[in-house]
């Protein structure tokens, strides 16, 4: 699975980097069959706090998740984790037909 890294308004680390390809790289066993490429966008709001958005393509229709948190890491992660509910919802609705 490609995953293709967006850092809005600032310019992301290589350990920021590491850490997104890690917890995103997990949603490949449960996108299997459905998916190729996953985009993840992170943007610094100076307010709200740090956003995560991730998105993928499956034939049909878009999956978008966004979270915000006070860290890129827990707004990941939180991202990951609904992505991975909506991807089981997704694929069992599939395979149903």
């Amino acid at each position: 699975m490609e995953i293709k890294l967006k850092a809005l308004k600032f310019e992301a680390s290589e350990q920021l980097a590491a850490f997104v390809e890690k917890k995103v790289s997990r949603l490949a066993r449960f996108c299997e069959g459905l998916a190729d490429e996953v985009e993840v966008a992170l943007e610094d709001h100076l307010k709200q706090g740090k956003q995560a958005k991730i998105q993928i393509h499956v034939p049909g229709e878009e999956l978008i998740i966004e979270r915000e948190a006070d860290t890129f890491e827990n707004a990941i992660t939180e991202a990951v984790d609904a992505m991975k509910e909506k991807l089981t919802r997704v694929k069992e609705r599939k395979f149903e037909n």
